[in-house]
């Protein structure tokens, strides 16, 4: 097959965020990269020389390029990373920075942490995300952490360790943020039952959570226990205000991923929705040219 000019390639680039992708002349991926301006960063490439070595023998394999252009640069974000671990392009291994995209972490341990992280370890733990920022993350970790009372310590809480009276309570445990399973006050079932109602917030289904908190609430109320039920209404409303500014559809719709495709002469424009418990919390469209029967075909498989 006979490729058009890289130069003529390179020109008919769009000026808009996108994901590029670097062919050599059998047809295999080199590299994956994103762009704000896809003109302008493929562009880049050809018109210098390198200070790194293998990016110079990258640019001189490069026979085809090809790109998909999407509707901002979080979406290209996301986008790049996804078909990086699906096509695992040689460059993208030889030539990567020590910038990956964030994570909230459940790891897999005893009275399990769960923290943010940029770096994926195959341990058994569970990774949710990517993110495209951490101001996502935070938001998240700060909701969860208003709810439900974890420990942050590093601690290796093994039980023959807590028996042994390894570990004292931190200032967390004194100011209420940690219910000390250091020392053995809190439970492993109890903790985990929390972890698990963590694990379905960050899954976007929030009414667990919200059965599980009322029910606690007429039970202090009922009790007599009116300070503790004001606490737990507290959280109650933490939770619905931030599912509030979710993008909510319809609670009976459960998990599903919506695509609908937009199409005319010259364009066509697909839309992709991934809803959890009647929210929306993963959206983006793709905005292809219809100038390679080539392209369509390679992004619908």
């Amino acid at each position: 097959m006979t490729h058009p000019s890289l130069e003529l390639q390179i020109q008919t680039l769009p000026d808009n965020p996108g994901v590029y992708q670097y062919y050599d002349k059998d047809g295999k991926i080199l590299y994956v990269g994103k762009a704000k301006n896809l003109k302008k960063r493929v562009s880049s490439y050809f018109n210098k020389i390198h200070d790194n070595g293998k990016t110079n023998v990258l640019v001189r394999k490069i026979v085809e390029i090809k790109h998909i252009v999407v509707s901002s640069e979080q979406d290209a974000l996301l986008l790049e990373n996804n078909l990086i671990k699906k096509l695992q392009p040689r460059y993208n291994i030889s030539l990567k920075d020590d910038k990956t995209y964030p994570w909230i972490c459940i790891k897999k341990e005893p009275f399990s942490r769960i923290f943010p992280t940029r770096r994926m370890m195959k341990d058994g733990s569970e990774y949710f995300g990517p993110y495209t920022n951490f101001k996502t993350i935070n938001t998240l970790l700060d909701l969860i952490k208003e709810l439900y009372p974890l420990r942050t310590c590093n601690y290796d809480l093994r039980e023959s360790n807590i028996q042994s009276g390894k570990f004292k309570v931190c200032l967390e445990f004194h100011i209420g943020n940690c219910k000390g399973p250091c020392e053995g006050y809190e439970s492993l079932e109890n903790y985990q039952k929390q972890v698990d109602a963590i694990r379905e917030i960050l899954k976007g289904n929030f009414k667990q959570s919200l059965r599980d908190f009322k029910s606690k609430m007429t039970e202090f109320a009922a009790n007599m226990q009116f300070e503790e039920a004001q606490k737990v209404k507290e959280k109650i409303e933490v939770l619905e205000n931030y599912q509030s500014r979710s993008t909510v559809l319809n609670p009976k719709i459960s998990n599903i991923d919506v695509f609908s495709i937009v199409s005319d002469e010259t364009m066509a424009y697909v839309n992709f929705l991934q809803i959890a418990h009647g929210a929306i919390i993963r959206s983006y469209t793709l905005e292809m040219k219809k100038n390679s029967t080539k392209r369509m075909k390679n992004f619908s498989s």
